[in-house]
């Protein structure tokens, strides 16, 4: 009969943990390759993430996901008003990234861009942040406000 061999667990799992660490190097790595190299598009992509995670925290409040706190639903509206008043400064300059999802019709259409940015700052300005019913009424004319704008300057 052979002997057990005591050593056997010890080297499965150091191929084991060789295996995961290039699996997640490989991963991170194409996470790293996913973001935008251009300095301008980065600045856009990071403007529109801003947003995202403050349209997340209100939609999440407004869906139940998360408890209704005002303050934090205040903070993320302001926010999002704030960023949106930005929008027409970050993305004045053209420039082009394969990770990019930025239209030409943005400069194309650039006035109308300009508006569409203004009404997502209108809507953020005017959600009532005091209740979820409030928040919610406001997340839907967010919510139109960012779809006519994706849909128009979003390729």
């Amino acid at each position: 009969m052979l002997a057990p061999d005591i050593n056997a667990g010890e080297r499965l799992m150091n191929v084991f943990g060789k295996t995961l660490a290039i699996g997640l190097l490989s991963v991170a790595g194409v996470a790293i390759a996913a973001e935008a190299t251009d300095p301008t598009v980065k600045a856009w992509q990071t403007l529109m993430d801003g947003q995202g995670g403050n349209a997340k925290i209100l939609g999440d409040m407004a869906g139940g996901k998360t408890a209704f706190d005002a303050a934090k639903a205040a903070e993320a509206a302001a926010g999002l008003a704030a960023s949106s008043a930005m929008i027409a400064d970050v993305f004045r300059t053209q420039a082009s990234d394969p990770k990019s999802k930025a239209s030409p019709n943005i400069w194309a259409d650039y006035s109308g861009f300009e508006a569409k940015a203004a009404d997502l700052m209108k809507a953020a300005q005017a959600m009532d942040t005091s209740t979820v019913e409030g928040v919610g009424a406001g997340m839907g004319a967010i919510g139109a406000a960012c779809t006519a704008c994706h849909k128009a300057y979003q390729s």
